[in-house]
């Protein structure tokens, strides 16, 4: 048996690298167990294939924002990620998704959350899964938002309007272990939470290039089972607990660059290798990057600044100084990145923005796959 058909209004957006569906809170149910449920029926879970729902048979493509107004002064809307299973009927919401978070501004000026100005809108987000803010800044000329433009990024066929973030520092440690380096599971690596927790760690270590193609580190038996060993032990050294179910932190590889960027990357997420990298984890292996005995700055030939005093060696000085491209399996993704020193002696983000871009695919209503009512007991006489 069943129940009537549900719909639920939900805009299907390209963000960044990633696709996914959007819904206004007060479209979900507000129980967290049935919202799942719900997300899991619409986005046609599980199923390698998500055969019977928006979803489009990978991590990349499985993806939800759940966006509301914010009762936090600081910001102006609300906007929950979640990360939804293919094969498996999980919906997690312990990291976030800077890829999503492009399209958030732009789907609260569709869905009337924030008013739009004549020529571009900023709107200020709070990350309801770490607590972090960012503002997205996008042109919104005669108040309706415009999607084309001329901005390209790796991942990404063509060309779209730039849709510019930025990042305060966040409240917790740039370093959550408390140490530049740390040997986890016999490796030499750095843990770093610049808005994702990310694990960096030398591809030759290893005992690959890092150079190689996902698909063939994907096959490789041996390099999944170290990836899951170091990040299962690091999330115990993070602070993040047991993270066997979780696809947080990020274990990310790397290698010398080969065109002409900081770095070149490959990250897992959490063993299935991305095709791009995310841009909260672009943005701490950014700022990784540039902590000095970090396992990353032999790796990378990093851009001059001059004067000022801090871990980049830099003051304000020149946005192109701050600037990082980060190589990745389909192109690269720009980073600006400031460190300075806190009180402790360590590392601390100062100031990390990228340009993205988002596009409204469809909006309208999905149909979810219709619950199943379990059987129910014969009555007795």
């Amino acid at each position: 048996m069943t129940g009537p058909a549900e719909e639920v209004r939900c805009m299907l957006m390209r963000g960044g690298t990633s696709k996914g569906a959007y819904f206004l809170a007060g479209d979900l149910p507000a129980e967290p167990a049935a919202r799942d449920e719900l997300l899991l029926r619409v986005m046609g879970s599980p199923d390698p294939r998500q055969i019977d729902g928006l979803g489009g048979a990978h991590p990349l493509t499985s993806k939800v924002a759940v966006v509301a107004p914010s009762a936090d002064p600081a910001a102006d809307v609300d906007y929950l990620f979640l990360q939804v299973g293919v094969e498996k009927p999980e919906v997690s919401d312990r990291q976030n998704c800077g890829n999503l978070l492009a399209g958030v501004g732009p789907f609260a000026v569709e869905r009337r959350l924030v008013a739009p100005g004549p020529d571009a809108t900023a709107v200020r987000i709070r990350m309801v899964n770490t607590g972090d803010l960012a503002t997205a800044t996008f042109p919104t000329p005669g108040g309706r938002v415009d999607y084309a433009g001329d901005a390209e990024i790796s991942g990404v066929p063509g060309a779209a309007a730039a849709v510019v973030i930025e990042f305060p520092p966040g409240s917790g440690p740039l370093l959550p272990t408390g140490h530049i380096r740390d040997t986890v599971a016999g490796t030499e690596v750095t843990c770093v939470d610049n808005g994702m927790p990310t694990v960096l760690v030398p591809a030759e270590s290893l005992n690959v290039t890092g150079y190689e193609d996902p698909k063939e580190l994907e096959e490789n038996p041996e390099l999944a089972a170290r990836v899951q060993e170091l990040r299962l032990a690091a999330g115990e050294l993070m602070g993040l607990g047991d993270v066997s179910a979780t696809t947080v932190p990020k274990v990310s590889l790397l290698a010398p660059p080969r065109h002409g960027g900081a770095v070149t990357t490959r990250t897992f997420i959490p063993v299935r290798c991305h095709t791009s990298i995310g841009v909260l984890g672009a943005a701490s292996v950014a700022a990784g990057l540039r902590i000095e005995g970090g396992v990353g700055a032999p790796l990378a030939p990093l851009p001059v600044k001059s004067g000022g005093k801090g871990w980049d060696g830099g003051g304000d000085g020149d946005r192109d100084s701050d600037r990082l491209r980060i190589e990745h399996p389909t192109g690269f993704t720009d980073i600006e990145s400031t460190l300075a020193t806190g009180s402790d002696g360590l590392p601390r983000a100062r100031r990390t923005a990228v340009v993205r871009t988002a596009r409204k695919i469809f909006d309208g209503t999905v149909f979810p796959r219709p619950a199943v009512t379990p059987p129910q007991a014969p009555q007795l006489p």
